[in-house]
């Protein structure tokens, strides 16, 4: 049996579809790093079995009852420390920009390998934003129209400083908390600091919504 390198990841999975969940489930049986605490179709019980569980990471279908971007706000509201992944069968502009806004660190297709799938929840548990450069550019086209319709790209936001540029560089290099500190030579916590600061400048609520909202107001480049 192989042994486990790093902390265990308690994952939940809430999918709409039986066979894809015994797929997923099959594909986590011999990960040792990797465990289903809880499954279900029903979107109206997932905040309270991420909160029972106390699983460290959801999989979540799009389409699942009560609405994938409603369920995964209830969820990061509930339990703020969850990372959320999202699945859908192909790609949603509109779905992908909600759950962005929602709190969701990672969007994938429900055709990817399984491979694929275990190494982005590996991904996202250890603090990194999953998300493809096409992915990437629609959303970016999403928030333009958004932002286009209610004020200008600039409008409403507070300049950043050198320092929290920085910040927000790296972490759109996909860059967790730990690996910005080391990389800037200043602590965890200044890090975290930065970020809120980021947040409350930019009016946005989650890590990558704030590099796109940048991005946006022309602060920052996403190549």
């Amino acid at each position: 049996m192989a042994q486990r390198s790093g902390p265990l990841v308690r994952v939940l999975l809430a999918d709409r579809q039986p066979l894809f969940r015994r797929g997923v489930i099959e594909a986590f049986s011999g990960e040792p790093d990797l465990e289903i605490v809880g499954e279900t179709d029903d979107g109206s019980k997932v905040p309270d079995l991420v909160v029972s569980s106390g699983a460290d990471l959801l999989l979540l279908d799009l389409g699942i009852s009560g609405g994938g971007v409603e369920v995964c706000a209830l969820v990061r509201s509930a339990r703020p420390d969850v990372r959320v992944v999202v699945l859908a069968h192909a790609d949603d502009d509109a779905a992908l920009a909600g759950a962005v806004r929602a709190g969701a660190r990672g969007y994938l297709r429900k055709d990817t390998t399984a491979e694929e799938l275990l190494g982005a929840v590996r991904m996202v548990a250890a603090g990194n934003s999953l998300l493809s450069p096409a992915m990437t550019s629609r959303l970016l086209d999403e928030f333009a129209v958004l932002v286009r319709r209610h004020e200008s790209p600039s409008e409403g936001t507070t300049a950043l400083s050198r320092r929290e540029l920085e910040v927000l560089t790296l972490v759109a290099q996909g860059l967790n908390n730990r690996a910005v500190a080391s990389t800037l030579f200043i602590s965890e916590n200044t890090v975290k600091n930065h970020i809120r600061s980021i947040h409350d400048k930019l009016h946005v609520h989650s890590r990558m919504e704030a590099v796109l909202r940048a991005a946006r107001a022309g602060l920052l480049h996403i190549t």
